[in-house]
């Protein structure tokens, strides 16, 4: 089934912004490294809307993150500061799925999160203009 470009933009805005309320959710419960995952999907799902956008589509996480970085960073459309806090969300939720002996402070978690919080915002703004 095809879907009209501007209505998968719109399902995968709200999919980043549900994932912020299940972020927050696990934050409140202590359960931290459910919200390092949900955080970084938070980035995911509001990047593929902004490469949806832009007519890019991949399947590889690591191939978004360089392509936001060549398209956005590299032009200085947006600050490197937004490249960091998505790459640092990547590799946490990287290192939270896959390593053993990883641990996520509460107070590294809720930081984590006010960031996402940003790069959501600044990437939505992308998205809708």
């Amino acid at each position: 089934m095809a879907f009209e470009k501007e209505t998968l933009i719109k399902y995968r805005i709200e999919r980043s912004k549900e994932t912020i309320s299940e972020a927050k959710s696990a934050i409140e419960n202590n359960k931290l490294f459910a919200a390092e995952n949900r955080i970084y999907y938070s980035i995911f799902y509001i990047m593929s809307a902004l490469a949806l956008k832009n007519n890019f589509s991949t399947s590889k996480h690591f191939q978004l993150l360089g392509w936001f970085n060549k398209n956005f960073v590299k032009t200085k459309i947006v600050s490197v500061e937004l490249s960091k806090i998505y790459f640092d969300a990547f590799e946490k939720r990287q290192e939270g799925d896959y390593k053993d002996l990883i641990y996520f402070t509460s107070e590294e978690v809720k930081e984590d999160f006010e960031n996402m919080m940003n790069f959501v915002k600044e990437v939505e703004k992308l998205i809708l203009i």
